[in-house]
């Protein structure tokens, strides 16, 4: 199930950008001359079906197969043979991989589906922002209120922990935001990472914060600085930091409460 989840993201991580593009440029046509703008194709997460993009071909259903249909195509269209990135299977194959750990790690729970659908966002939204330095609000605000909605529940925290988690993450880079904006005078996040460190923290609470922190900001050094060095570019580059989010998130998912238990001697009763 994890590897067809991962084909459908493949679809999200290709589309959604494209839509949210669309969608700026028929509102700013419609301030700017006053009428709507002419309805556009029917494109969205379903429509048109798949096809490469060189030659139009459609992609039929067993070339649709995850990862077995890349290897069995050579990583290649079967019509005009333009290569078929890598990063096709790769996303499919590590859908699959976190879907297996979030089932072993939670079993046949309501954790285990709550997990799942988490670490789907993660996904879709590490590779969107790799591509785009988007973190769309479609995944990311639906994640904080489902964070919330699981926890009412009692599902990974109380619903207290989870509130004050989703503030205190959004909280906490808004004011970074805005001290870096006032030092230095330009932006060092977007505001898509306010909002995904808070469906993290809405997920598994106010407690999780500092690890989330401090697992996204190293990862997120280390990895940032190798890359700058590889590509020899400025110190001024901007760097996505959703996926160092994401890797923090995932953190929090399968060791979170063992790590503050183990840090603090239990939560803290609010």
């Amino acid at each position: 199930m994890g590897l067809c989840v991962g084909s459908f993201l493949n679809v999200v991580i290709h589309r959604l950008p494209k839509m949210m593009e669309a969608q700026w440029r028929a509102e700013c046509s419609e301030l700017i001359k006053g009428v709507p703008a002419e309805p556009a194709p029917a494109y969205n997460l379903v429509k048109p079906n798949s096809s490469c993009p060189k030659c139009g071909t459609p992609i039929r259903a067993w070339q649709n197969v995850p990862i077995v249909s890349w290897l069995a195509l050579r990583g290649k269209c079967a019509a005009c043979k333009t290569p078929i990135s890598a990063r096709y299977p790769a996303v499919e194959a590590l859908t699959g991989l976190l879907s297996v750990a979030v089932a072993w790690r939670y079993g046949f729970s309501m954790q285990m589906v709550g997990g799942l659908l988490f670490v789907w966002a993660l996904v879709a939204l590490t590779f969107i922002d790799l591509d785009t330095q988007l973190l769309p609000d479609d995944i990311t605000l639906p994640l904080v209120w489902l964070g919330l909605l699981l926890n009412a529940f009692g599902v990974f925290v109380d619903l207290r922990s989870a509130v004050l988690g989703g503030i205190a993450g959004y909280m906490l880079l808004w004011s970074v935001y805005w001290g870096f904006r006032l030092l230095a005078n330009k932006e060092g996040m977007g505001y898509g990472d306010f909002k995904l460190l808070a469906a993290i923290c809405a997920w598994f609470g106010w407690q999780v914060l500092p690890l989330v922190v401090i697992v996204s900001a190293v990862s997120g050094t280390i990895v940032g600085s190798a890359a700058l060095v590889a590509s020899k570019r400025g110190l001024d580059t901007r760097i996505p930091f959703g996926p160092y989010l994401a890797v923090g998130g995932l953190v929090a998912l399968f060791w979170g409460r063992e790590a503050v238990v183990r840090w603090l001697g239990g939560f803290p009763v609010l």
